[in-house]
């Protein structure tokens, strides 16, 4: 199987250092599921991986535009549809296809409406959506089922796994089970910093939407 996204010894920091001496890879097929206590940092970690911030430590690799990554916020515009949305993010990533999207995330009926307009859940459909028109192997995912009620958990599982049967991978912080066969635990907890440890200088929020990248 190919590695898709290799990492080592890396070290995260958001003020200061939260993770350090992370290292795994995710190959075609593969998902980890990263775990630990609120504040350890999976998410810094999930934000460093996508370029959101920079690295303090180690090395990440992986294919030049291989990650996605869907963070807290849906990241949609209020008064777009869930079509034009969906096509507003296509155009991001050279795409231009979001019909099969629409239908795989159950927004056919929905298609037309503004964002606006759509539930919390419906949003958060439209959110993950984006995901199947980026075309990117490595889906990076924080939470991706908040605000889903348990059918919508399901679908989305079920995206998941084409997604993984297609070769691609994901690396998500979550407490929910997935059903994913093919997924793998990694608890970071083992990875805490030491608290007196700072930051290198530079090191803080990036100052733009990291909703998706």
């Amino acid at each position: 199987m190919t590695t898709l996204l290799s990492v080592q010894d890396l070290a995260v920091a958001r003020g200061l250092r939260t993770l350090e001496g992370v290292s795994f890879a995710l190959a075609e097929g593969q998902a980890i599921i990263l775990r630990g206590p609120n504040g350890l940092g999976k998410t810094t970690l999930l934000r460093t991986l996508a370029g959101l911030q920079p690295v303090a430590a180690g090395q990440v690799v992986h294919e030049p535009s291989a990650l996605a990554y869907a963070g807290h916020a849906d990241g949609l515009k209020s008064a777009l549809s869930v079509t034009e949305n969906l096509r507003f993010w296509a155009g991001v990533f050279g795409r231009t296809e979001v019909g099969p999207a629409i239908e795989r995330m159950n927004l056919s009926n929905l298609a037309a409406r503004p964002a606006h307009m759509l539930s919390a859940g419906q949003k958060r459909r439209l959110g993950l959506a984006r995901l199947l028109v980026t075309g990117r192997k490595v889906w990076l995912l924080d939470e991706p089922t908040v605000s889903l009620d348990t059918q919508s958990v399901a679908l989305f599982a079920g995206v998941l796994r084409d997604h993984l049967g297609a070769g691609g991978a994901a690396l998500i912080a979550t407490h929910i089970d997935l059903g994913l066969p093919e997924g793998r635990i990694l608890d970071l907890t083992p990875f805490r910093a030491d608290p007196a440890r700072k930051a290198p200088r530079g090191d803080g929020p990036v100052g733009f939407n990291e909703a998706f990248a």
